[in-house]
Protein backbone atom coordinates (compact mmCIF):
# COMPACT_ATOMS: atom_id res chain seq x y z
CA UNK A 1 0.00 0.00 0.00
CA UNK A 2 1.67 3.60 -0.76
CA UNK A 3 2.75 5.96 1.28
CA UNK A 4 1.50 9.38 0.79
CA UNK A 5 3.82 12.42 2.11
CA UNK A 6 1.84 15.96 1.95
CA UNK A 7 4.47 18.75 2.35
CA UNK A 8 4.17 22.27 2.36
CA UNK A 9 6.67 24.00 0.06
CA UNK A 10 7.81 27.50 1.43
CA UNK A 11 9.95 27.71 4.56
CA UNK A 12 9.00 23.73 5.38
CA UNK A 13 10.99 22.20 2.39
CA UNK A 14 12.84 25.20 0.43
CA UNK A 15 13.66 28.38 1.61
CA UNK A 16 14.09 32.29 0.66
CA UNK A 17 17.98 33.85 1.18
CA UNK A 18 16.22 35.69 4.11
CA UNK A 19 14.43 32.54 5.19
CA UNK A 20 17.76 30.32 5.54
CA UNK A 21 18.66 31.28 8.88
CA UNK A 22 22.13 29.76 8.56
CA UNK A 23 24.08 30.72 12.52
CA UNK A 24 26.96 28.70 11.56
CA UNK A 25 30.06 30.30 10.61
CA UNK A 26 30.22 30.60 6.73
CA UNK A 27 33.31 27.86 6.06
CA UNK A 28 30.58 25.15 7.55
CA UNK A 29 27.51 26.70 6.03
CA UNK A 30 26.15 23.91 4.01
CA UNK A 31 26.27 23.52 0.53
CA UNK A 32 22.40 25.20 -0.88
CA UNK A 33 21.06 24.01 -4.28
CA UNK A 34 18.95 26.60 -6.15
CA UNK A 35 15.56 25.22 -6.89
CA UNK A 36 13.09 28.42 -7.91
CA UNK A 37 14.24 30.82 -10.20
CA UNK A 38 11.71 34.22 -10.65
CA UNK A 39 12.49 36.82 -13.12
CA UNK A 40 15.61 35.84 -14.14
CA UNK A 41 17.18 35.48 -10.15
CA UNK A 42 17.68 32.44 -8.09
CA UNK A 43 14.66 32.66 -5.36
CA UNK A 44 14.32 29.34 -3.24
CA UNK A 45 16.80 26.87 -1.91
CA UNK A 46 17.71 23.91 -0.08
CA UNK A 47 20.87 22.14 1.19
CA UNK A 48 22.43 19.51 -1.15
CA UNK A 49 21.84 16.84 1.03
CA UNK A 50 17.97 17.66 1.26
CA UNK A 51 17.77 17.17 -2.24
CA UNK A 52 19.17 14.00 -2.19
CA UNK A 53 16.78 13.01 0.38
CA UNK A 54 13.64 14.36 -1.52
CA UNK A 55 14.93 12.28 -4.55
CA UNK A 56 14.74 9.20 -2.06
CA UNK A 57 11.31 9.70 -0.83
CA UNK A 58 10.12 10.30 -4.47
CA UNK A 59 11.15 6.67 -5.17
CA UNK A 60 9.84 5.36 -1.89
CA UNK A 61 6.65 7.05 -1.38
CA UNK A 62 3.73 9.32 -3.31
CA UNK A 63 4.93 12.93 -2.84
CA UNK A 64 2.66 15.88 -2.80
CA UNK A 65 3.59 19.20 -2.99
CA UNK A 66 1.34 21.05 -0.80
CA UNK A 67 1.21 24.90 -1.18
CA UNK A 68 -1.51 28.51 -0.73
CA UNK A 69 0.81 29.29 -4.39
CA UNK A 70 -0.99 29.43 -7.18
CA UNK A 71 -0.45 27.17 -9.98
CA UNK A 72 1.48 29.72 -12.05
CA UNK A 73 3.53 30.62 -8.50
CA UNK A 74 3.93 26.77 -8.47
CA UNK A 75 5.15 25.86 -11.76
CA UNK A 76 7.98 27.89 -11.64
CA UNK A 77 9.83 25.54 -8.68
CA UNK A 78 12.46 22.81 -10.19
CA UNK A 79 12.24 20.12 -7.28
CA UNK A 80 14.68 17.20 -7.12
CA UNK A 81 13.41 13.73 -7.49
CA UNK A 82 10.75 12.17 -10.14
CA UNK A 83 8.05 14.41 -11.11
CA UNK A 84 5.13 14.48 -8.57
CA UNK A 85 2.16 12.94 -10.08
CA UNK A 86 0.04 15.11 -7.31
CA UNK A 87 0.62 18.35 -6.64
CA UNK A 88 -2.29 20.73 -4.31
CA UNK A 89 -2.22 24.23 -5.18
CA UNK A 90 -4.26 27.63 -3.66
CA UNK A 91 -4.44 26.09 -0.49
CA UNK A 92 -6.61 22.75 -2.18
CA UNK A 93 -8.14 24.80 -4.62
CA UNK A 94 -6.77 23.19 -7.07
CA UNK A 95 -5.55 19.77 -7.43
CA UNK A 96 -2.60 18.56 -10.21
CA UNK A 97 -2.42 15.55 -11.86
CA UNK A 98 0.48 15.68 -13.96
CA UNK A 99 0.77 19.21 -14.02
CA UNK A 100 -3.10 19.58 -15.10
CA UNK A 101 -6.07 20.98 -12.51
CA UNK A 102 -8.88 18.00 -11.98
CA UNK A 103 -11.66 20.41 -13.09
CA UNK A 104 -13.83 17.89 -11.33
CA UNK A 105 -12.05 18.77 -8.05
CA UNK A 106 -12.02 22.40 -8.56
CA UNK A 107 -15.66 22.29 -8.89
CA UNK A 108 -16.37 20.86 -5.53
CA UNK A 109 -14.23 23.31 -4.52
CA UNK A 110 -15.95 26.23 -5.72
CA UNK A 111 -19.76 24.72 -4.82
CA UNK A 112 -18.16 24.05 -1.05
CA UNK A 113 -17.12 28.22 -1.29
CA UNK A 114 -20.52 29.26 -2.27
CA UNK A 115 -22.32 27.48 0.36
CA UNK A 116 -20.43 28.08 3.60
CA UNK A 117 -18.65 31.22 3.54
CA UNK A 118 -19.25 34.80 2.63
CA UNK A 119 -17.20 35.97 -1.18
CA UNK A 120 -14.21 36.28 -1.76
CA UNK A 121 -15.51 39.62 -3.36
CA UNK A 122 -16.31 41.28 -0.03
CA UNK A 123 -13.41 40.12 2.14
CA UNK A 124 -11.55 42.25 -0.75
CA UNK A 125 -13.19 44.95 -0.56
CA UNK A 126 -12.82 44.56 3.38
CA UNK A 127 -9.06 44.81 2.85
CA UNK A 128 -9.00 47.36 0.68
CA UNK A 129 -10.79 50.23 2.92
CA UNK A 130 -9.04 48.64 6.07
CA UNK A 131 -5.56 47.84 5.57
CA UNK A 132 -3.42 51.50 5.65
CA UNK A 133 -1.30 52.49 2.75
CA UNK A 134 1.14 53.17 4.84
CA UNK A 135 2.12 49.49 5.60
CA UNK A 136 0.62 47.70 3.13
CA UNK A 137 2.90 46.94 -0.53
CA UNK A 138 0.71 45.24 -2.64
CA UNK A 139 -3.23 43.50 -3.11
CA UNK A 140 -3.42 40.44 -4.26
CA UNK A 141 -6.23 37.80 -5.38
CA UNK A 142 -4.86 34.42 -5.82
CA UNK A 143 -6.79 32.21 -8.55
CA UNK A 144 -9.83 33.67 -7.67
CA UNK A 145 -10.08 32.05 -4.08
CA UNK A 146 -8.43 33.82 -1.90
CA UNK A 147 -6.78 37.35 -1.09
CA UNK A 148 -3.56 38.31 0.46
CA UNK A 149 -1.23 41.26 0.99
CA UNK A 150 1.62 41.64 1.16
CA UNK A 151 3.03 44.30 3.54
CA UNK A 152 6.27 46.21 5.42
CA UNK A 153 6.36 43.80 8.79
CA UNK A 154 7.80 46.77 10.95
CA UNK A 155 5.31 49.05 10.68
CA UNK A 156 2.11 46.55 10.31
CA UNK A 157 -0.40 47.26 13.35
CA UNK A 158 -0.80 44.07 14.97
CA UNK A 159 -3.83 45.06 16.18
CA UNK A 160 -5.30 45.42 12.88
CA UNK A 161 -4.50 41.77 11.90
CA UNK A 162 -6.73 40.39 15.29
CA UNK A 163 -9.32 42.54 14.31
CA UNK A 164 -9.09 41.22 11.05
CA UNK A 165 -9.01 37.89 11.84
CA UNK A 166 -12.40 38.60 14.40
CA UNK A 167 -14.24 40.29 11.18
CA UNK A 168 -13.44 37.19 8.85
CA UNK A 169 -14.38 34.07 11.46
CA UNK A 170 -17.57 35.59 11.17
CA UNK A 171 -18.11 35.19 7.55
CA UNK A 172 -16.05 31.66 7.17
CA UNK A 173 -12.70 32.97 6.47
CA UNK A 174 -9.78 32.46 8.22
CA UNK A 175 -6.90 35.17 8.69
CA UNK A 176 -3.03 34.10 8.53
CA UNK A 177 0.27 36.26 8.77
CA UNK A 178 2.84 34.53 7.06
CA UNK A 179 6.77 36.93 6.53
CA UNK A 180 5.51 39.87 4.64
CA UNK A 181 2.26 38.07 3.73
CA UNK A 182 -1.46 38.45 5.16
CA UNK A 183 -3.33 35.94 3.98
CA UNK A 184 -7.17 35.59 4.34
CA UNK A 185 -8.44 32.53 3.40
CA UNK A 186 -12.16 30.64 3.14
CA UNK A 187 -12.50 27.92 5.68
CA UNK A 188 -13.35 25.02 3.50
CA UNK A 189 -10.41 25.93 1.12
CA UNK A 190 -8.17 23.48 2.96
CA UNK A 191 -4.80 21.69 2.33
CA UNK A 192 -6.29 18.48 4.19
CA UNK A 193 -9.31 18.22 1.56
CA UNK A 194 -7.20 17.32 -0.97
CA UNK A 195 -4.68 15.27 1.10
CA UNK A 196 -7.86 13.30 1.79
CA UNK A 197 -8.56 12.92 -2.21
CA UNK A 198 -5.26 11.85 -3.56
CA UNK A 199 -5.01 9.45 -0.52
CA UNK A 200 -8.74 8.34 -1.99
CA UNK A 201 -7.11 7.88 -5.25
CA UNK A 202 -4.26 6.00 -4.43
CA UNK A 203 -5.27 3.68 -2.19
CA UNK A 204 -2.89 4.66 0.73
CA UNK A 205 -2.57 3.38 4.11
CA UNK A 206 -0.14 5.80 5.53
CA UNK A 207 -0.67 9.60 5.50
CA UNK A 208 2.84 11.82 6.23
CA UNK A 209 2.75 15.71 6.57
CA UNK A 210 4.53 18.63 7.10
CA UNK A 211 4.12 22.66 7.24
CA UNK A 212 5.09 26.01 9.22
CA UNK A 213 1.93 27.64 9.07
CA UNK A 214 -1.66 28.07 10.03
CA UNK A 215 -3.00 27.07 7.08
CA UNK A 216 -1.08 23.38 7.95
CA UNK A 217 -2.56 23.31 11.12
CA UNK A 218 -5.76 21.30 9.34
CA UNK A 219 -3.07 18.92 7.48
CA UNK A 220 -0.92 18.16 10.03
CA UNK A 221 -4.16 17.12 12.41
CA UNK A 222 -5.24 15.57 9.00
CA UNK A 223 -2.30 13.07 8.42
CA UNK A 224 -1.45 9.57 10.29
CA UNK A 225 1.84 11.78 11.15
CA UNK A 226 3.40 15.63 11.04
CA UNK A 227 6.17 17.19 11.56
CA UNK A 228 6.54 21.11 12.24
CA UNK A 229 9.72 23.37 12.49
CA UNK A 230 10.87 25.20 15.02
CA UNK A 231 10.08 28.42 12.78
CA UNK A 232 6.68 29.63 11.47
CA UNK A 233 3.21 30.34 13.08
CA UNK A 234 3.15 27.51 14.36
CA UNK A 235 6.22 27.27 16.37
CA UNK A 236 5.79 30.90 17.62
CA UNK A 237 2.28 29.42 18.95
CA UNK A 238 3.78 26.89 20.24
CA UNK A 239 1.50 24.82 18.47
CA UNK A 240 1.35 21.03 18.41
CA UNK A 241 -0.61 17.21 18.99
CA UNK A 242 -0.41 13.99 19.56
CA UNK A 243 0.34 12.69 16.12
CA UNK A 244 2.87 16.19 15.70
CA UNK A 245 6.76 16.09 15.73
CA UNK A 246 7.97 19.49 16.81
CA UNK A 247 11.31 19.60 15.44
CA UNK A 248 14.02 22.63 17.35
CA UNK A 249 15.87 22.93 13.76
CA UNK A 250 15.16 26.52 12.10
CA UNK A 251 15.27 27.27 8.37
CA UNK A 252 16.91 25.65 5.82
CA UNK A 253 18.18 22.59 7.82
CA UNK A 254 15.04 22.29 9.24
CA UNK A 255 13.85 21.37 5.92
CA UNK A 256 16.52 18.53 5.44
CA UNK A 257 15.83 17.19 9.35
CA UNK A 258 11.93 16.81 8.31
CA UNK A 259 13.02 14.79 4.59
CA UNK A 260 15.24 12.56 6.34
CA UNK A 261 12.79 11.77 9.55
CA UNK A 262 9.88 11.19 7.15
CA UNK A 263 12.10 9.38 4.67
CA UNK A 264 12.64 6.87 8.05
CA UNK A 265 9.41 6.51 8.80
CA UNK A 266 8.27 5.27 4.70
CA UNK A 267 11.44 2.71 5.32
CA UNK A 268 9.93 1.59 8.75
CA UNK A 269 8.18 -1.44 8.40
CA UNK A 270 4.33 -1.09 9.45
Amino acid sequence: MPVIVASDLDRTLIYSAAALALTMPDARAPRLLCVEVHESKPLSFMTETAAQLLTDLGDAAVFVPTTTRTRKQYQRINLPGPAPTYAICANGGHLLVDGVSDQDWHAQVLARLADECAPLAEVQEHLLRTADPVWVRKHRVAEDLFAYLVVERELLREEWVKELAVWAENRGWTVSLQGRKIYAVPKPLTKSAAMHEVARRTGADLTLAAGDSLLDADLLLAADQGWRPGHGELADADWTAPAIRALPERGVLAGERILRDVLRTVRSPR
